[in-house]
């Protein structure tokens, strides 16, 4: 019976084989990889790749289903291809898990590659492979070992790796290279994965440093630097292998041609580019560990090979090393010099390379890179944009008193041929550096309107008001300067391109066109007396043309009726020039044409008052104290005086007016009007002849003030009697005679940021809780251009929390602005702080910068 049942099992057994050799013969062969890559190549349409590859999909997935392990690795490696080229592939995920535990070397090899790929630290599945890579990175073999390792590096969470710690920190110490070298880029990717599991391999890394094989020494080194750059402590413990760092960098130079690293020339250069960054994060606010590596960075920046890129590259690192430690003087004009010879490589990366290192190596030792400013000043020349913008920049952190004429006239014939965006950001700087460090006043005159005529348009507003402000407080130079800008006028064809220079002369020609008349022959090339009715025709032209902008209009049309008052035979010609805008179809040229026309007819008397030349203007107190309602500065450098209780009305003090006495108990406001009480006899009554104080019983009806109801003007029922207009906003174009009553309690706005042409400014309109401080934020364009994609973001300390709103728009328009409201709570009234992140576009290049908001007032 025994024997029976042994017959009988044999032939089942007999059968299952024929029955599995049959199943694989009616299942095809799958296609070889190399067949899939020429068909998929072949393919002449993204149809028909699609097609091939879906019906290779389908049959991978096919053989899965059916359990398929014969051809599982084929299918797996065609998968990994497939899924390189953008297709998913997501389902061969636990085949390659399969393939992981096989016994194989191919299997495994395929499969972990596979993990690295279709895996990431956060697939679940991840779990699974922890008791696979386990047992690999203990297996005999260094292969398997090496497979699992680098599979660990690539997708270990922070489970895995805590799990799997302590398996690779044992691989560190192996007497295999090969897995010594790979387990310590894998300690690599563990530490910047769970940074607390550093101190577990500290012991361990110090050893490394010994290695003679190259490929172990420079993965220590990568993981020494990772450790030191986390840890204060971790730093000033490897402080003491610096002279086992200086032995490795120097036996690199001295050793002879090594043909298994050397790499033009040069042996194992990128061994000595990590040797030298690690040197310069040891040595950083360190004078004797920084004396210590002195004389072999000496030795690197004067023995290295530069006719080849890669001793460029070793030279770059040893730059900024010296730059970054306490070095001696020496060696620091050293670095500068060698990126001195970069600036006439023909390289284009190694000369943008120089010039981005000059730029921060200015600020640590300014007299070296002096040395090279004819060079930087060639690199303004060069066709390439990027070098162009860091030259520039490179030449505004170079200028000084000293050699601020020599640098102008360079920057300035750079002006001449720069592109428009160049021209923006080179006016603006220009504007600046000679505000800082202009000789004398006639030369800073002559700069500005050299900036100016070589500009065109491409000039951002700042660099009109800064040019207004320096001419009105130079009352020595104003003779000068108004023949200067008559003649730039008369020397350009169209002023449509020129309307900034433009703007500029028409201020000065209404301030002082008196001097006009005069000769002057301090002006070179120019400087004739010219006559009344020239002058007054050359504005008749301006205001006709229809390229002219209205914003320059507005400085013309102010400016002609101010001439007024300077000439005496062309009065009819200006009147009736002025008065023909009175109908113009701009609502603003049309309110200052029929206001302006009332001073030559029924406020004649006033004129000369009104229209008297501007007091010397104070630029920084304006920019400062800039309401956050009106976004653009002040033309005529006059704006609201914040001074606690009550502003003061700039206008009302032009014409010796004291309206702040209280009448009959009562304060006056700007527009001399006695609230809750009768008009006041100082009052500017009917000073346009339009009724400007109504009755007390109408205000106290309407609590409105309706001053240009006659003239078709806006409607001002909205303002109740605390911000009441005076009537004359805009009259002097620009003159703010928005004089509010300000409580005591009002807290005063903060310029919070203002570069590349964004100004902006944070306003306290009052906290909403206890705690809790509202803050509303003005975006303020200060270019002549939109600015795009406009974002702003904040982060305030931890005891703190931020509600920050979406802006009401990211398109600010050129002189328009935007708002964002935040609310801060501040449970502790701890003192406010703010870390700002502003990003936004203009003129097509984008900008992205970081501030800092510490002068908060106190919301107790």
């Amino acid at each position: 019976m025994a024997d029976t049942a042994k017959v009988v099992d044999l032939i089942n057994n007999a059968r299952q084989m024929v029955t599995d050799a049959v199943d694989r013969v009616k299942m095809p062969t799958p296609m070889r990889l190399r067949d899939l890559i020429r068909q998929i190549r072949a393919a002449r349409t993204a149809a028909e790749e699609r097609a091939v590859i879906n019906k290779e999909c389908a049959y991978i997935r096919h053989a899965i289903r059916e359990e398929d392990t014969m051809w599982r690795c084929r299918n797996i490696a065609k998968l990994l291809y497939i899924h390189m080229l953008g297709y998913p592939a997501h389902f061969g995920q636990m085949e390659c898990l399969k393939l992981c535990a096989s016994h194989k070397f191919t299997d495994k090899r395929i499969g972990y590659l596979g993990a690295m790929l279709l895996l990431d630290e956060k697939h679940d599945v991840n779990i699974l492979l922890i008791h696979c890579i386990k047992t690999d990175l203990n297996s005999s073999t260094q292969f398997v070992q090496g497979l699992a390792l680098c599979t660990l590096g690539s997708i270990a969470s922070g489970d895995m790796a805590r799990d799997l710690a302590p398996e690779v920190e044992k691989l560190i110490k192996s007497s295999n290279a090969y897995i010594r070298k790979k387990a310590a880029l894998c300690a690599y990717r563990i530490i910047k994965k769970v940074p607390e599991l550093m101190e577990m391999f500290i012991p361990v890394t110090r050893s490394l440093l010994s290695e003679k094989n190259h490929g172990v020494l420079i993965t220590g080194i990568v993981l020494i630097t990772e450790l030191t750059e986390r840890s204060p402590d971790t730093l000033d413990h490897f402080k003491r292998v610096v002279p086992n760092l200086v032995r490795i960098l120097k036996n690199l130079i001295m050793s002879g041609y090594s043909p298994e690293h050397d790499v033009s020339g040069i042996s194992d250069p990128f061994l000595q580019i990590k040797v030298l960054k690690l040197l310069r994060i040891l040595g950083r606010n360190d004078p004797s560990t920084s004396e210590t590596m002195n004389d072999i960075l000496a030795q690197v920046a004067t023995n290295t090979e530069t006719s080849k890129n890669v001793g460029n590259a070793i030279l770059y690192e040893t730059v900024l090393s010296i730059m970054d430690i306490d070095s001696e003087s020496g060696l620091r004009v050293l670095a500068v010099n060698i990126l001195g010879r970069f600036l006439l490589n023909n390289d284009k990366n190694i000369r943008y390379v120089a010039l981005n290192t000059l730029l921060k190596t200015v600020a640590v030792d300014h007299a070296a890179v002096q040395r090279h400013r004819a060079t930087i000043l060639d690199c303004l020349k060069d066709p390439d944009v990027t070098i162009k913008k860091r030259a520039m920049e490179l030449c505004f952190a170079l200028i000084n008193s000293t050699n601020i004429e020599l640098m102008s006239k360079d920057l300035i014939q750079f002006l001449h041929t720069a592109d428009p965006d160049f021209k923006q950001s080179c006016s603006s700087n220009m504007m600046l550096a000679a505000d800082q460090y202009s000789p004398n006043r006639r030369w800073h005159i002559d700069t500005i309107v050299k900036v100016l005529e070589e500009s065109g348009n491409m000039v951002r507003d700042d660099v009109v008001f800064n040019t207004i402000q320096i001419i009105s407080s130079s009352p020595e130079q104003q003779r000068y300067t108004v023949h200067l800008a008559w003649k730039a006028l008369m020397e350009i064809k169209h002023c449509s391109e020129f309307q900034p220079l433009t703007q500029v002369g028409c201020w000065c020609i209404g301030e002082y066109g008196n001097y006009l008349l005069e000769r002057c022959d301090e002006v070179v090339g120019g400087g004739e007396s010219v006559s009344e009715g020239r002058v007054v025709s050359w504005f008749q032209v301006l205001l006709s043309s229809s390229s002219i902008s209205v914003v320059t209009k507005q400085y013309a049309l102010l400016s002609l009726a101010k001439l007024s008052t300077r000439f005496n035979s062309v009065i009819q010609e200006i009147q009736s020039t002025i008065d023909s805008f009175g109908t113009n179809i701009d609502i603003d040229l049309q309110q200052r044409g029929v206001e302006l026309g009332q001073l030559f007819r029924s406020q004649s008397g006033l004129r000369s008052k009104l229209l008297e030349p501007m007091p010397p203007m104070e630029k920084e107190k304006d920019r400062l104290e800039d309401s956050p309602t009106t976004p653009m500065p002040k033309v005529n450098g006059v704006g609201p005086q914040h001074n606690g209780v009550q502003e003061k009305n700039p206008l009302l003090e032009l014409l010796d007016l004291d309206l702040s006495a209280p009448v009959g108990g009562q304060t006056l406001l700007g527009g001399g009007l006695d609230i809750g009480g009768a008009p006041s006899s100082n009052s500017l009554d009917d000073i346009l002849g339009l009724n400007l104080v109504p009755s007390v019983t109408a205000m106290q009806n309407s609590n409105s003030l309706n001053l240009l109801d006659s003239l078709g003007g806006p409607d001002l029922t909205s303002l109740g009697p605390s911000s009441m207009p005076l009537g004359l906003d805009g009259l002097l174009n620009g003159v703010d005679t928005l004089s509010l009553a300000t409580p005591s309690s009002q807290v005063l706005p903060i310029t919070a940021y203002e570069k590349h042409g964004l100004r902006v400014q944070f306003t306290f309109p009052g906290s909403g809780s206890p705690g809790a401080s509202s803050i509303l934020l003005y975006a303020h364009n200060l270019t002549p251009q939109p600015i795009l994609n406009f974002v702003f973001q904040a982060a305030v300390p931890k005891s703190m929390q931020l509600q920050l709103d979406p802006p009401s728009s990211s398109t600010i328009p050129s002189g328009g602005s935007v708002t964002q409201q935040m609310v801060v709570n501040n449970p502790s009234n701890a003192v406010l702080r703010m870390k700002l992140k502003i990003a936004f576009s203009v003129g097509g290049i984008p900008i992205s910068d970081l501030g800092e908001v510490n002068s908060f007032p106190n919301f107790a």
